[in-house]
């Protein structure tokens, strides 16, 4: 445990139409910086989470926060990218800058804007996330390579609708409570599980309420070693954390299983000396639902194809046995790419700390954090507790 987070700052999710990128970054930046009691002097590195692909026609964007805090003029900073999972891909580049011992002080910040762009240029930036060679003629964008694993899963083990419309009503209603997410309705099962004109089919068996929204965000996170952290106000520490990257293209695996969820939540636990069993909560990547239903099953918390059981018995509701998604999840939160592993992290410090409001889950003391770029391909998993 050579890692800890002093400090944070979340902003509203949605359609931010007062924002674009840079403004963004300097809010949550500078919000973070105060939150931890530092100088913009006392950080050593930056690190910036920004997928783009084309969202925005500024591209490079690792001194934006600069524009808006000189203190942090001719600091190392680095955009990071690796898709859905870019935020976490960010943490945890923080993380081995610190336990590599190059620096002490690390500003982590995650963004995104996205409803600037129309629907359909949309749809084709975020396919970039695809193996494009065989997936770039998919109709309905990544809603469509989803369908598609899902027809799959369907095809494996039976129509799973009613689990989608659990996982869907469950996190919305899980939204209601969380301020800073971008839908705060709790919609209920029965409009999830129905098609209708305000719940289409999407991409195969998905509706729109099993997909995730498009968004604009900005979360951040000060990130220092324990010594200096056990000095600060707050701590809350990096118990375990793992990266696993899988192949891109999913003809070369079979995605009726999440391998790569699997492989990082068994080396998580492994130098966390953790079990699921462990954890109070689980904030976990539903992209779409289908998505968190299969990772019920990759990170063990049901056998292969029996996902559904943890909705039928209520393991993952907020006072179920592993409660998952307690934040509203990227299905009600949002989704701005770039900020949303980072958003994890946040949401998962305040809760294992007690601060975090209406979505607190009771007693709290270890919190698991799953973020998956891609179809299920880059997989970061991290583990936090409370240090004070």
């Amino acid at each position: 445990m050579t890692t800890c987070m002093v400090g944070w700052a979340h902003s509203k999710f949605g359609k931010l139409e007062n924002h674009d990128v840079e403004s963004l970054i300097v809010e949550v930046a500078s919000e973070a910086i105060k939150d931890a009691g530092v100088a913009p002097e006392d950080i050593d590195a930056i690190y910036l989470g920004w997928y783009n692909g084309g969202f925005s026609r500024q591209d490079f964007g690792s001194s934006l926060v600069m524009n808006g805090i000189e203190g942090l003029r001719f600091k190392p900073s680095t955009r990071v990218e690796n898709a859905c999972a870019t935020g976490s891909a960010a943490m945890h580049q923080a993380a081995n800058y610190i336990e590599s011992k190059q620096g002490r002080v690390v500003l982590v910040v995650g963004v995104e804007k996205m409803t600037a762009t129309p629907g359909p240029e949309i749809g084709n930036i975020l396919l970039q996330a695809s193996y494009i060679k065989e997936d770039g003629d998919i109709e309905g964008g990544f809603a469509g390579v989803f369908g598609q694993i899902a027809n799959g899963y369907f095809q494996k083990y039976g129509d799973q609708s009613d689990a989608l419309a659990r996982i869907a009503a469950k996190n919305h209603k899980n939204g209601c409570e969380n301020p800073y997410a971008q839908m705060q309705k709790d919609l209920g099962y029965e409009f999830c599980r129905n098609i209708s004109d305000k719940n289409p089919v999407v991409a195969g068996p998905l509706k729109r309420t099993d997909c995730s929204l498009v968004s604009d965000g900005a979360a951040a996170a000060v990130l220092t070693d324990v010594d200096m952290a056990l000095s600060m106000p707050k701590a809350v520490a990096f118990r375990a954390r793992a990266q696993v990257n899988d192949y891109l293209p999913m003809s070369k695996r079979d995605m009726t299983f999440l391998d790569g969820c699997a492989h990082a939540w068994e080396q998580a636990h492994e130098r966390g000396r953790t079990s699921l069993d462990d954890l109070s909560f689980v904030e976990t990547h539903d992209c779409f639902t289908i998505a968190e239903l299969m990772q019920y099953e990759a990170m063990g918390l049901t056998e292969k194809g029996q996902g559904a059981k943890a909705l039928e018995e209520g393991w993952t509701e907020k006072d179920g046995k592993l409660p998952v998604n307690p934040s509203g999840g990227l299905k009600a939160k949002g989704h701005p790419i770039g900020a949303t592993g980072v958003s994890m992290h946040v949401l998962t410090a305040k809760q294992v700390r007690g601060e975090a409001g209406g979505i607190q889950v009771k007693d709290a003391k270890l919190g698991g954090i799953f973020n998956m770029g891609g179809a299920g391909v880059a997989n970061y998993c991290s583990i936090l507790e409370a240090l004070r």
